[in-house]
């Protein structure tokens, strides 16, 4: 059936107070984004519920990506009819017909705001009720705990009918809960980071570090495409690409090799702030995970930590890999974080790393540096691009190196 509306339903936003209409209002902004390419739609956000007039536009694909908007607890594709009883019941059947399968229950729920039409709620709930009976075999009505609802809603305009709730990804709006940059890895942990980071409305920025010629242009492509998947969540991402060669070949050529990877995240560490504050940031988060590698114990987050005073927020953190992997996979970036394209992160990796680094040691290394110099270099080659739901990198590089053969 050719729906004319949804109608979509707040979740957590229900319990903010005075700061209630900012949330929605922000929703709403999200929404808009992520249907950009339908400009016939119609968006009316309330208090208590949105409006989106579809005016011709496809629910199938509208519905894929509502499922994706955080801040939306459930949405209902609904059909628009004149406020006569004919058309009520006309309606009412086809879209029961459509959705209804042997041995399903279901029940009549009328609201009517529009308290001069004719009938009252139980009156139409009867009337529709028994046209139903009258004309679908094997319907069996139950009030408490029905497989189908068929909703019937009386405003002033128009009469709406639905029968289908349909659950959203809930958490809070994008933005709602202020901006931040995320350490992007072309792994699978930081993507699951980001993704959790916007459930609870954190507006994010990818930080990606890359070192030419040891990581390559499709490590590179890799880390965009998994931006632009996340995207899906969000309508855009800006990504920002951080040369950090130069910091890896003098940390290796310099320091012990026992402290490499943790000075090394010393650097990112304090390249991510400094992007923060450049970008009108609050916080940084990354996918660190207590214990998962030698640069994620306490004693090594301790040793990395120390050169900033900035909120360090890690979403998976206490989860294990496995939830991880679970979550990456429910999300789309599991199959792209595992193709082989190395990352900064590896390149340089020593073989036998410091598990619990001391942090004056650290301190000492580090200070043998041009640190300043080091990150400014760093700040000066910096790209930033924004980059929009399902973008694609990796194939469009491929295609270049195959050009040049």
């Amino acid at each position: 059936m050719e729906y004319t509306e949804v109608m979509v339903r707040y979740g957590e936003l229900s319990t903010k107070g005075k700061n209630r209409k900012d949330f929605i209002n922000r929703l709403a902004t999200n929404v808009e984004r992520v249907l950009k390419d339908f400009p016939q739609i119609e968006f009316h956000p309330r208090h208590d519920r949105m409006h989106i007039i579809l005016n011709g536009a496809p629910f199938t694909e509208v519905d894929k990506r509502l499922k994706k908007v955080f801040g939306i607890q459930t949405y209902s594709p609904a059909i628009k009819v004149p406020k006569t009883l004919e058309d009520i019941k006309k309606t009412s059947l086809e879209l029961m017909q459509e959705t209804f399968k042997p041995g399903m229950t279901f029940k009549v729920n009328t609201k009517r705001s529009d308290h001069k039409f004719e009938y009252d709620t139980n009156q139409l709930n009867n009337l529709i009720g028994d046209y139903l009976f009258d004309h679908i075999d094997h319907l069996k009505a139950e009030m408490k705990h029905p497989d189908l609802v068929l909703r019937i809603e009386v405003r002033q305009d128009a009469v709406y009918i639905s029968n289908q709730l349909l659950h959203g990804i809930g958490g809070m709006p994008v933005g709602t809960a202020g901006k931040a940059v995320m350490m992007l890895s072309g792994g699978i942990d930081s993507p699951v980071a980001s993704y959790l980071a916007m459930k609870r409305g954190v507006d994010i920025e990818m930080v990606h570090f890359f070192s030419p010629p040891y990581t390559t242009e499709k490590a590179l492509a890799k880390a965009k495409e998994l931006t632009g998947i996340l995207a899906n969540y969000a309508g855009k991402i800006n990504f920002i690409a951080v040369p950090f060669a130069e910091i890896q070949e003098t940390i290796k050529e310099k320091l012990p090799e026992g402290y490499l990877m943790t000075v090394q995240r010393r650097f990112m560490l304090q390249l991510a702030d400094r992007i923060r504050a450049m970008r009108g940031g609050l916080a940084i988060f990354n996918g660190e995970s207590v214990g998962q590698v030698a640069s994620q114990t306490l004693q090594s987050m301790v040793a990395i930590n120390d050169v900033t005073t900035t909120p360090v927020i890690r979403p998976v953190a206490t989860m294990d890999k496995t939830e991880i992997i679970k979550l990456a996979e429910d999300i789309g970036t599991f199959d792209l974080s595992i193709q082989p394209f190395e990352d900064c992160c590896t390149i340089f990796a020593p073989p036998r790393p410091k598990t619990k680094p001391k942090l004056d040691k650290a301190r000492e290394y580090e200070a043998r540096l041009d640190v300043e110099g080091l990150i400014q270099r760093a700040l000066d080659g910096i790209e930033v691009m924004p980059i929009y739901p399902n973008e694609k990198f990796i194939n469009d590089k491929i295609e270049e190196d195959q050009d040049l053969l």
